[in-house]
This record gives C-alpha cells, sequence and structure tokens, in this order.
C-alpha cells in the first residue's frame, strides 16, 4: 500500500479512446464474456501499438489527476474478464457456450471442454509496460475464479467447485508472474460473488484462498453490483461481505458511493484494508472535492484511516474520457483534504 495515509487508487478499466474501439458497439451489448474483436477500430498489424499509445494516455490521465496506485487503465481488454478467461487451455473459443448474465440475460461465454490449464502468461507484457512507464505504484487486475466459473458452460468438470477451483489454480499461475514482473497490488475481480452468494458461500472463499495462495502481499479483491451502464438498480448492501474476512486477501475494494452503503456493514473486515468507492459512476455530474471528502469522513466514522483506500466504485470504461479524469482529479482532492485535516 503506499506510504501516504488515505491512498486513492482506481479499481481497473479507463475509458478506451474512440479511435481504439467502436464505442457505441461496446455501450450497446452485455460485456463480452467470448473475444469481441469486433470492437477494434484499429487493423490487426497496428492494434498492439494502438494499445500501447493508449496506455500511455491513461498512465498520465492517472498520473495528472493525482492517482497513487494505477492500473494500466485496461486499455488491451474487450472486457475485465474475457482477455483471461478466453486465453486458458480447455477451452472451446471456436464453439461458445451460453450462461445467464448477472442481469438474467443469455450471453456467449467459454466452454469448458477438458481440464482448464494455463499454458503461458496472459497479462505479463501489460505489467512490463505499466512497470516501464511510471514511478508511482501499479495495480494489475484479474478475473477471479469464482466469477470465470460463473460465467462459462461447463462440459467437462460437471461440477461448479471443481470448476472453480481448476480457474483458481490457473489465476494462481498468472498471479505469481505479475508480481515476478513488478506488479505492486494483484487484484482480482470478482462481482459474481454478489450476484450468486449462496454458490460464493459455498466455495467462493476456498476458490479465492487457492488463487491468492503463496503470492505476496499486497492483494485485492473486487465485488460490486455490475456496471453502472448496464446495471441501474442498486441494492442497500452486499449479500456476500462478511465471508471475506475469512479470505487470505488483503484489500477488499466495494461499491459505497452509488448506493450510499452503510458503512457499518464494513466492521466485520476491520482487520482488512478497505477499497472504497467514494466516486458513484452511476451519475454523469462530477462529484466536487467537498463531496468526495464527505464521503470519506463517513467511512472513517467506523474504520481507521490506515485501513481506507479511496477509489470509484467500479471500472470507469464505460465513462466519457473527460468525466473520468474529472472524477479521478476529485477523488484525488477529495482525499487531500482530509489528509490535511487528519495531519
Amino acid at each position: 500500500m503506499a506510504e501516504k495515509i488515505l491512498p486513492t487508487t482506481v479499481v481497473g478499466s479507463y475509458p478506451q479512446p474512440d479511435w481504439l474501439i467502436d464505442r457505441d458497439n461496446l455501450k450497446s451489448r452485455l460485456p463480452p464474456r467470448v473475444r469481441a474483436r469486433e470492437i477494434w477500430r484499429v487493423a490487426p498489424e497496428f492494434l498492439e501499438q494502438a494499445q500501447n499509445d493508449a496506455t500511455l494516455l491513461a498512465i498520465r490521465d492517472m498520473e495528472r489527476a493525482g492517482i497513487d496506485i494505477i492500473t494500466d487503465g485496461e486499455m488491451r481488454r474487450e472486457s475485465y474478464s474475457n482477455r483471461l478467461a478466453t486465453a486458458l487451455d480447455g477451452i472451446d473459443i471456436d464453439q461458445p457456450g451460453s450462461a445467464l448474465d448477472r442481469t438474467g440475460h443469455a450471453n456467449p461465454v467459454p466452454r469448458v471442454v477438458g481440464p482448464i490449464r494455463r499454458l503461458r502468461p496472459v497479462e505479463i507484457e501489460d505489467v512490463r509496460f505499466l512497470r516501464a512507464n511510471t514511478d508511482r505504484q501499479i495495480k494489475i487486475t484479474l478475473p477471479g475464479p469464482f466469477t470465470m466459473a460463473q460465467q462459462a458452460q461447463d462440459d467437462f468438470y460437471k461440477d461448479e467447485e471443481a470448476l472453480a477451483l481448476a480457474y483458481a489454480a490457473a489465476v494462481n499461475h498468472e498471479a505469481r508472474d505479475l508480481k515476478a514482473a513488478g506488479a505492486d497490488v494483484i487484484q482480482l475481480d470478482e462481482p459474481y460473488l454478489q450476484a450468486r452468494p449462496d454458490k460464493a458461500k459455498r466455495y467462493g472463499v476456498k476458490a479465492i484462498n487457492r488463487a491468492l495462495e503463496g503470492i505476496a502481499g499486497p492483494t485485492a479483491l473486487h465485488l460490486c453490483f455490475g456496471y453502472a451502464h448496464i446495471v441501474h438498480e442498486r441494492p442497500s448492501g452486499y449479500s456476500f461481505l462478511p465471508e471475506l474476512a475469512d479470505a487470505i486477501v488483503d484489500q477488499i475494494s466495494i461499491e459505497a458511493a452509488q448506493p450510499g452503503l452503510d458503512p457499518g456493514m464494513l466492521k466485520d473486515l476491520s482487520a482488512k484494508t478497505l477499497i472504497v468507492g467514494v466516486i458513484s459512476l452511476g451519475d454523469p455530474a462530477v462529484e466536487t472535492a467537498a463531496q468526495v471528502a464527505a464521503r470519506i469522513r463517513r467511512v472513517l466514522t467506523v474504520l481507521v484511516p490506515e485501513r481506507v483506500i479511496a477509489a470509484p466504485d467500479c471500472g470507469m470504461k464505460y465513462l466519457p474520457r473527460a468525466t473520468a479524469f474529472a472524477k479521478l482529479k476529485a477523488l484525488a482532492d477529495g482525499a487531500a483534504l482530509v489528509r490535511r485535516d487528519l495531519s
């Protein structure tokens, strides 16, 4: 974690430029679980160069906004999960399956036809590029094993827990390589812990602990109610949260701004560091620094400052870039106000 009190971070994604992806295509569909090459505007032979340039834009925006722990903005991804999920052995990517998304709609998903194995590093060059282009702390995100198991059609294991644990082993191999490549923080994205709490309570923590086994900290886990662009209604509380006290993860990332989360719900996780969403992605209006500071102070009625990292609620990829940057600037300025008062 950053040395300063109340550091700021992003959850993962940042808006991809209009010249890189077809944003209308992206916004008109559910997040892709299988490959969606049609969203890229750049020819395949120039795509890596374009993604590098977009990543530099994301890095510089986060630095200019004053964010302490940054990511690569996930510029190379069609969604948070499909880049890793479709790169594993045991998946038939030519004949996808189908599964219900958290919205209740059927979505094409990876079809599991054999043992899930990671044959090669997937995101290692992403980490190396990010590490080479910033001196700030860096975080890389990976889809979590529970969520990937929910976003797949299992034609091999016939056992959801076994499938999740197989994904967990693959994630663990990837996380080890990403740490070795220079990632300061490894974050698992596990939104389906909230969407499928009964299954999560049976084997979610077991899968998370297998994925993070032997990974030097800090490690983080993000769970949310879904992208605000797609899932508009928010419950007032999490259906799966206290259970994460038993997970070996160091940091828990939750959205709190848009749902108006009661900070009292966080008491059971007081031994963890909480990455708390204080920027709403469901409201196009940019928060003021004072509004952000007020949200942080509300969290500090329950948690000590040393255990809090301030962040947006979720990934920012569906926002206009100018809005995302302004919200990150408000995040950094609001945290600075509280930090000043505390000091």
